[in-house]
């Protein structure tokens, strides 16, 4: 990548078209907007205990802000970016004005506006049906998506290198999305697993993103866990910035 600076008008121009296509697919747009609710809904009715509630509907809200940033973010952009690589727009695209990191960025425009909206969605609607209280610190669960935003941008970028076409998308996806939901607390703290696996797990792509999401919502977690989550957050961002530079592909598999 030639530059690292961002021009607002094309960055806006590239998000404008990436976003009609999106829009244009009207059957995965509405499958999107409503996984929020949907979610929400159904771990509502198999709730029980007044109790138990309020920590698993906690849980699900934190694991579900995980599940959006991995789905959305993630898995779609690696589809995005296979299929406009395959289909020669990268390659048109880098022979005009538009530095690499504008073309990038320009094609996870629309992710990202979607998962915040997704997010927002989910928050506001999962608190009032779940009767769980509002994350008391939003500015930190803020920060934290939008580190995940840009962490799975970068990876879903990388992945899309070594992926071949957008059929076989669902299938080099499925690692990081395992890893992330079984073992970056999406709907556990890591803390809850093996004690075996807990120094592993805590050094998944996705994990010091969780913490800093649950730490932000439920309050209470000490300075150096988020510190660790942090550290490990940006070390993740600075080897995915590297591997991208290095290995993106820009024009079709052969």
């Amino acid at each position: 990548m030639t530059a690292l600076s961002l021009k607002p008008a094309r960055l806006a121009a590239l998000g404008r078209s990436e976003l009609t296509l999106l829009v244009r697919n009207r059957a995965a747009l509405s499958v999107a907007l409503l996984l929020p609710l949907v979610m929400v809904f159904v771990l509502r009715s198999t709730l029980t205990g007044p109790q138990d509630a309020a920590a698993l509907g906690e849980a699900t809200l934190t694991g579900g802000i995980g599940m959006v940033l991995v789905l959305v973010v993630y898995m779609n952009l690696v589809s995005a970016y296979v299929a406009r690589r395959e289909e020669l727009v990268l390659k048109r695209l880098r022979t005009g004005e538009a530095r690499d990191l504008e073309i990038l960025a320009g094609t996870a425009l629309p992710a990202t506006v979607l998962a915040l909206g997704q997010i927002a969605v989910l928050v506001a609607a999962g608190a009032a049906a779940l009767d769980v209280r509002l994350p008391r610190n939003p500015l930190l669960v803020l920060a934290a998506v939008l580190a995940g935003i840009l962490l799975l941008a970068g990876l879903s970028a990388l992945t899309s290198s070594f992926t071949r076409n957008v059929e076989s998308a669902g299938i080099t996806t499925l690692p990081l999305f395992l890893l992330t939901a079984l073992g970056s607390g999406l709907f556990l703290p890591v803390d809850a697993l093996p004690d075996a696996l807990v120094p592993a797990c805590e050094l998944l792509p996705l994990s010091g993103v969780m913490t800093l999401v649950r730490a932000g919502w439920s309050g209470g977690a000490q300075g150096g866990d988020l510190l660790a989550a942090g550290l490990t957050t940006l070390a993740w961002a600075g080897i995915t910035v590297f591997a991208v530079q290095r290995w993106f592909r820009w024009e079709p598999r052969r």
